[in-house]
């Protein structure tokens, strides 16, 4: 380490305003690449994802860096920090991308491509949490949303695997992917340094029987239990 990347924002510094967020989005997009590095044999993955209530500006930013092959955990780091960046859909990178890169910072271990819990690509300006720390980091990354913020797509079967093509004004900008039976799909995207086929081989590849992908869920838990002992003690 340490993992470089300019940071165009770091906790401390002036809040963009909407307007400026957009044009930093929109620099930023210029500077995406969707296609892997050559040679991209990833044996470290990552995941992340940031605990946080709206009524709180305190948020709990997690890495966890694991063995793609076993899904062991090799690493995990924690961030805790104040936001001043309001909650605007579509601009949550401003909110969780500063805590997200300085926990990332910290990592012993460089992973080779990160899981993001939030948009790549299926974003309205195609830069969504995944694009924009995968440009600043410049490391590939993956988007893993709960939810759909653009496109469409076509019948997807219940059967663990199986996805659809996510489409926002006929262009294709990611996948939604049944990870588990019975289960409501994720919306993967590619981030940066990334494609769709190999989005998807690499979350397959990190399922582990539940809805989210092994190093998010893991992600998840970490921030959860932290915003949770951290209330407690205050």
């Amino acid at each position: 380490m340490p993992i470089g990347g300019k940071l165009i924002l770091r906790p401390g510094l002036k809040m963009p305003s909407y307007k400026e967020a957009v044009q930093i989005q929109q620099r930023l997009r210029e500077k995406v690449v969707l296609k892997p590095p050559l040679g991209f044999f990833p044996h470290l993955v990552a995941g992340t994802d940031v605990s946080y209530s709206r009524e709180d500006k305190m948020f709990y930013a997690v890495v966890v860096v694991l063995e793609l092959k076993s899904l062991s955990l090799i690493e995990k780091q924690v961030v805790i920090g104040r936001t001043e960046f309001p909650y605007i859909p579509g601009l949550l990178s401003f909110r969780e991308a500063p805590f997200l890169i300085k926990a990332i910072a910290k990592l012993k271990h460089r992973p080779e491509v990160i899981l993001v819990d939030g948009q790549g690509i299926a974003h309205p300006r195609r830069i969504g949490l995944a694009s924009h720390l995968g440009v600043l980091l410049q490391i590939p990354t993956i988007g893993c949303a709960k939810s759909r913020l653009v496109g469409t797509y076509g019948h997807l079967p219940d059967r663990a695997g199986f996805y659809s093509i996510l489409k926002d004004k006929g262009e294709e900008v990611g996948i939604v992917l049944r990870t588990r039976r019975g289960v409501k799909p994720i919306f993967v995207s590619p981030g940066h340094l990334m494609d769709i086929k190999t989005a998807y081989q690499l979350v397959i590849r990190c399922l582990k029987g539940y809805r989210l992908p092994e190093p998010i869920r893991m992600a998840h838990i970490v921030a959860n239990q932290t915003r949770l002992a951290v209330t407690r003690q205050g």
